[in-house]
């Protein structure tokens, strides 16, 4: 009774939405799926956002919550967003709760879920599966696989450690990888190009070769 009440009362407010001229940001947004929404996803939501299954707007601050679908905003969102899948084309400001998290530019704040992706800079905390950062990311990642392509400052926590530019800080896991390092490897398996610091493992590989190339249970370099 509670459910059929629920979508009985979103479709009332839907058709009685229809007269009304919607503005640029408006307090809430009930919506079943994009296009049936309150609000067009042209405009910006300032308050909360109440979903079924999907719906779309440009920036949104507030909160943001579908119950078996996916949050999505074109510009950037402060605020709370949790689904099954939250996607941000630009910013993102506060936390995203989700099996898949997504922000297109900078987030700030923390990711938790099955994979978390920032496409730009990230500060924070990422917390899944696999955790992904594009540009340069500063805080601390847990997970089976976090993957950073910029520069790194922080914690990483994981199965597999990657980063493809430099790490400042700790990488913890089986395998931990960084083309320049500086801080502490501490894993099974401990690769990088360039080290200033220190790796703990059963396998050290330290390419700039000073002092030692390889190394078993302790590498160093400074």
């Amino acid at each position: 009774m509670v459910k059929k009440f629920l979508i009985l009362s979103l479709f009332c407010l839907l058709a009685m939405s229809q007269s009304a001229k919607a503005e640029d940001s408006e307090p809430i947004q009930l919506a079943i799926f994009n296009p049936i929404q309150i609000v067009p996803e042209t405009d910006s939501i300032n308050g909360a956002r109440l979903s079924l299954f999907y719906t779309v707007n440009k920036d949104v601050s507030g909160l943001s919550l579908v119950w078996l679908g996916v949050n999505r905003a074109t510009g950037d969102v402060k605020g709370v967003e949790i689904g099954l899948g939250n996607w941000v084309e630009g910013s993102s400001y506060g936390l995203q709760a989700g099996l898949l998290n997504h922000a297109g530019k900078r987030f700030v704040g923390l990711q938790y879920g099955a994979v978390n992706i920032t496409e730009g800079d990230f500060t924070g905390i990422q917390w899944g599966f696999v955790n992904w950062t594009e540009g340069f990311m500063h805080g601390s990642r847990c997970g089976v696989v976090n993957i950073s392509k910029g520069q790194s400052a922080g914690a990483d926590l994981g199965i597999v450690n990657y980063n493809d530019g430099s790490f400042n800080g700790f990488q913890g896991g089986f395998f931990n990888y960084a083309a320049e390092m500086r801080g502490v490897q501490l894993g099974l398996v401990n690769y990088t190009k360039s080290l200033n610091g220190l790796q703990i493992g059963l396998g050290n590989y330290n390419g700039n070769k000073e002092p030692l190339e390889f190394m078993v249970l302790v590498n160093w370099s400074f």
